[in-house]
């Protein structure tokens, strides 16, 4: 009977034609698009990225989300499973990590239903390993149903044999999993075995509250007794939305248990509140208006007058003047922006600014936006074009289409005073540390100062101390077991030995060999755990979506105490790199070489990235160390979030929150972490940067 009734939940969802609205994606405790436990063909808008907190009979499920492509979902969790039966004591406490991917293959359409599949489990340990296949239809605007099959772990209630046997009799068996430290894809086991029926309805009764009724093909068979206790295959759930991006969901799971479900969601492309707190610019000033006497363009010190005074202006917008110089008719400027998140942006304010300050002679601007002493290019923009479109309904495409992005002519060239230059910030900072395998939240939380200190033009001396305050990093006591050197397993003994600590010391020279050509050399205490020399050159022409770049390294490791001293182990590390950048907001960049620990291999990562500044990627390196030596895991990975501050405070700011989530801490794989690597410094001020962020060109 239970069987029939998920079949006629299948068959339905494959009929009647659904109305002109739908309502959102629900999240289920997955953090899939789903019902309540099982999934649907859904998916939730481009870029979504959400956390999803799920708790019923043991099983706390903490996930975060994203859309990555409109069709394509993926999702990492961490998962507390009270009372485990699969423990080393057969009721221990267990944590499990887990990756899923859930791909839809079709749109609804008035008589199709949206079809999608999916994978749990990807490359965890095997704990929720499982596939399906499920469609979902709109009755109503306000009503769905959905039905599917699932393997493996979805294939637990009620299974029978898979249909997809009669492609192949090896789908009808689901062959043992090999490994248990996770890590790996088990390609020979998806869509394998038996295969069962799941299925459901969803019905959104009012703009915040609805409900959902589900038959689940998952019988929890290791949580079962000692979990909790499994009765019915039958859930209920109501969803109340709480506000926009975070609802609330109230369960009754498997005819025993009280479940919740709190979801926050946000979306890259939307800010919280539209306007911003940016000053309004300077308005275009026509030449006609311009007296280049009362600017000091006429006075007997050659401008100098005038030029400070440009200096101080461009300083009140955040836009430091490096350096100034006039040929005929063309005026190049030289600036570095400290203020806004788009390099364009810092351009059109500068443009703008020119347009009141340069004699009417001056029909050309050069503007050159550099970094630490590195310029990226150089953009080209006529003062008549500046005085025609200032009021254009087009203006900010009209404006890039008719600007000129080139390679760098000419070397910088300072303005007296220029240098040297110091900036100093005392702040508080946070250092948390998520998914540990023995806890889910660990933070620190205290004061750092940071201090900069550039000499001359590309040499640029950094420091910075942290004091922690408070916080329990220092309370993780796991001990190493590593077979490779320790070069970062150890990292729980580093935070012991605070509370003060010298978090990097160094000392670097910006350069620029050829037209294409990009140098840097660092020396001194690079990172937390390691000190030495770190070198790199960078092939990336102005106009190109593709960079090449070599790294060379020889570095000792730290004492733990984060001090001057250097322990015993020292190597050279060094990669060939390739980056490359697609118009989608795509970016994928490939790293060979030798790692921290003697290991040879690969590391892809891919991100997508946004014009308002948002990040969101992964990464996955492969080397010569076997799955069994690197431990668990199997192999280095994790998932990269840049989050730009301006989009959540308003007012304007270059400061970004970066996170680097890594599933486990494994000596495999490992690389430095250098603040000064060349590609985004170079990469930010190039024609597909700037073209990404000329919308803010006139703001």
């Amino acid at each position: 009977m239970k069987r029939l009734a998920a079949i006629a939940v299948l068959f339905c969802a494959a009929g009647s034609a659904a109305g002109a609205e739908t309502f959102e994606t629900w999240r289920n405790n997955y953090g899939l698009p789903g019902l309540l436990d099982m999934p649907n063909a859904l998916s939730f808008p481009d870029a979504d990225l959400s956390v999803t907190d799920a708790y019923f009979g043991g099983t706390n499920r903490l996930t975060g989300s994203f859309q990555i492509l409109p069709r394509v979902t993926g999702s990492f969790r961490y998962t507390r499973i009270e009372n485990f039966r699969g423990g080393t004591t057969g009721r221990d406490t267990n944590y499990d990590r887990s990756f899923s991917l859930h791909l839809k293959l079709l749109e609804e359409r008035e008589y199709r239903p949206a079809l999608a599949v999916g994978v749990n489990d990807l490359i965890g340990t095997g704990l929720y390993a499982s596939e399906y296949l499920v469609a979902t239809k709109h009755l109503t605007p306000r009503v769905r149903v959905s039905g599917g099959l699932g393997w493996g772990r979805l294939a637990s209630n009620n299974g029978f044999t898979n249909p997809l046997g009669v492609l192949n009799e090896n789908f009808e068996t689901r062959p043992a999993r090999t490994t248990g430290v996770g890590g790996e894809a088990e390609f020979d086991q998806f869509f394998r075995g038996d295969a069962a029926f799941f299925g459901g309805i969803e019905v959104r009764a009012t703009d915040k509250l609805g409900f959902a009724v589900e038959y689940s093909s998952d019988v929890y068979s290791f949580e079962d007794g000692p979990t909790f206790d499994y009765r019915s295959p039958w859930n209920f759930g109501l969803r109340y939305a709480l506000r926009d991006g975070v609802n609330l969901t109230a369960s009754y799971m498997y005819g025993s248990e009280v479940g919740v479900n709190l979801t926050f969601a946000l979306n890259p492309k939307n800010p919280p509140y539209y306007g911003g707190g940016d000053a309004a610019p300077y308005p275009v000033t026509p030449r006609g208006e311009v007296d280049a006497e009362a600017l000091g363009w006429t006075l007997d010190d050659g401008g100098a007058t005038a030029t400070d005074q440009l200096a101080e202006v461009l300083e009140a917008e955040g836009i430091f003047l490096h350096g100034l110089s006039i040929q005929g008719g063309t005026a190049r400027v030289e600036i570095e922006n400290n203020r806004w998140r788009a390099n364009a942006q810092a351009i059109g304010r500068t443009a703008r600014i020119l347009t009141a300050s340069m004699p009417a002679s001056v029909d050309t601007f050069v503007i050159v936006p550099m970094v630490t002493g590195l310029a990226g290019s150089q953009v080209t923009i006529r003062r008549a074009d500046m005085e025609e479109l200032a009021f254009s309904l087009d203006n900010f495409w009209e404006s890039y289409a008719r600007a000129g992005i080139a390679p760098v002519t000419q070397g910088p060239a300072p303005r007296p005073g220029t240098y040297p230059r110091f900036e100093y910030d005392i702040s508080p900072y946070l250092q948390p540390s998520l998914f540990d395998p023995d806890a889910p939240v660990r933070l620190d939380a205290g004061v750092q100062l940071k201090a900069t200190a550039e000499p001359a033009p590309g040499v640029v001396l950094r420091g910075a101390v942290r004091q922690k305050v408070f916080g329990n990093l220092d309370e993780s006591t796991r001990v190493s077991n590593s077979v490779l050197p320790r070069v970062r397993s150890e990292t729980n003994i580093y935070e012991r030995t605070g509370p003060l600590d010298l978090t990097d010391l160094t000392a670097t020279y910006f350069f620029k060999p050829g037209r294409d050509l990009y140098g840097r050399v660092t020396v001194g205490y690079l990172e937390r755990h390691f000190g030495g020399v770190s070198s790199e050159l960078l092939w990336k022409p102005v106009d190109s979506s593709l960079g090449l770049g070599l790294e060379a390294n020889y570095v000792k490791q730290r004492a733990f105490d984060q001090g001057f001293e250097f322990r015993d182990y020292e190597t050279a590390t060094g990669f060939a790199s390739v980056y490359y950048e697609w118009d989608n907001g795509f970016e994928a960049q490939l790293d060979a070489g030798r790692y921290l620990a003697g290991d040879w291999g690969a590391t892809l990562t891919l991100q997508r990235g946004f014009a308002n500044g948002w990040k969101v990627g992964a990464y996955a390196t492969l080397t010569d160390v076997p799955f069994e030596e690197f431990g668990e895991g199997s192999f280095d990975k994790g998932i990269l979030i840049t989050i730009p501050i301006d989009w959540a405070r308003g007012d304007p700011t270059r400061q970004t929150f970066g996170y680097n989530l890594k599933p486990i801490l494994r000596d495999g794989g490992a690389r430095l972490t250098i603040r000064d690597r060349l590609y985004q410094r170079v990469n930010q001020n190039q024609r597909d940067a700037l073209r990404n962020g000329w919308g803010r060109f006139w703001k």
